[in-house]
């Protein structure tokens, strides 16, 4: 048996003994809405016996919910797709800070929240998708768009295709670069890229990657899984795509690619604590971190799970240098961010 096999069997047979003596449910809510997790909550189910009810809605929804429900609230455990949200959570006291070695273990500290003088940690990173730069094969050098930094510069005018400023995608990316950068740098980049723009920024990370292949853009911002899916998609129109984009991973010779999270958290008043702490183990097992790979096209980033996903693979070869600001840092750094972005006319 492989040690991965054996870890996650580890996990399971835990999980499985203190299941019967807790109640048999758990209350998800949950901003994850890929129907490939349909998987992941049904093996945690098959191992424990423990019935999942899930809320599903966007991250702000959820935030929302939390806080109009207070001491009332019957969730359990909180899934959100974006730093700036959990770093919103954890401010607005939204979450139960846990205490465990396994988690602490197997995930790096800075994708997860900062650990307090008791050992507690508010909330975890289970995956991540590195924010990166899709560009025409035909119309630009990839050496011309290596960095963020070249998104503004002149050379590049007229072929920017983004989404919404304001979107968290990019919030997360804009607050980790004014980390490196500093405030006034960022606010130059920003107005560069606002000069750069093919476009006013609209729809979704595939549809930027789309006005690439189309030439109504020359390069474009997308998160790494939105490119997965049109990797491994059949699709005669996707493969078209992706014969005229290519693909390159920022600051490799600098800070690293900005990478954002998806993550958990135990909710502040939850009703069923314990089985919500096994539940964020379980997402951290082999089983589940090679599921966030292989389902839905996210990197794992539990400590010494290997992924055999083709399409990101491909991307890199399976490994490239990612930042390592705190993903806490980022989500501070977000409210001067949108203050940025209303100056420079960042829509």
């Amino acid at each position: 048996m492989k040690l991965t096999q054996i870890a996650t069997a580890s996990v399971l047979a835990t999980l499985c003994a203190a299941s019967f003596a807790q109640s048999n449910e758990l209350n998800i809510y949950s901003a994850r809405h890929y129907p490939t997790d349909e998987a992941l909550y049904g093996n945690f189910t098959k191992a424990t016996g423990i019935k999942i009810n899930r809320v599903d809605a966007d991250d702000a929804g959820i935030i929302a919910r939390l806080k109009a429900e207070g001491a009332s609230s019957r969730a359990d455990v909180i899934l959100l797709v974006d730093a700036s949200r959990l770093w919103r959570g954890e401010i607005d006291g939204l979450f139960q800070p846990v205490k465990s070695r396994l988690l602490s273990d197997a995930i790096p500290e800075q994708l997860r929240a900062k650990t307090d003088s008791d050992g507690k940690t508010p909330w975890f990173g289970f995956s991540t998708r590195a924010r990166v730069i899709v560009f025409n094969r035909v119309n630009v050098k990839p050496q011309d768009v290596d960095t963020y930094e070249e998104l503004a510069d002149p050379k590049n005018k007229g072929k920017l295709c983004i989404r919404s400023g304001s979107h968290p995608y990019n919030l997360s990316l804009f607050g980790a670069v004014m980390e490196h950068m500093g405030e006034k740098p960022t606010e130059q980049w920003l107005k560069g890229m606002v000069s750069n723009m093919a476009r006013s920024p609209k729809g979704g990370d595939t549809d930027q990657i789309k006005g690439v292949a189309s030439g109504e853009c020359g390069i474009a911002v997308t998160n790494t899984y939105y490119l997965a899916r049109l990797m491994r998609s059949e699709k005669p129109e996707d493969k078209a795509v992706m014969e005229k984009v290519g693909v390159v991973f920022p600051n490799q010779s600098s800070w690293g690619t900005h990478v954002n999270i998806a993550g958990g958290a135990v909710a502040k008043h939850a009703p069923n604590g314990t089985n919500a702490v096994k539940f964020l183990e379980y997402l951290a097992s082999p089983l589940a971190q090679n599921h966030f790979a292989d389902g839905n096209n996210e990197w794992p980033v539990a400590r010494g799970v290997q992924i055999s996903n083709p399409a990101l693979q491909a991307m890199t070869g399976g490994n490239f240098k990612s930042e390592t600001v705190p993903i806490s840092v980022v989500g501070m750094n977000q409210v001067k961010v949108q203050q940025l972005l209303d100056r420079v006319g960042f829509k």
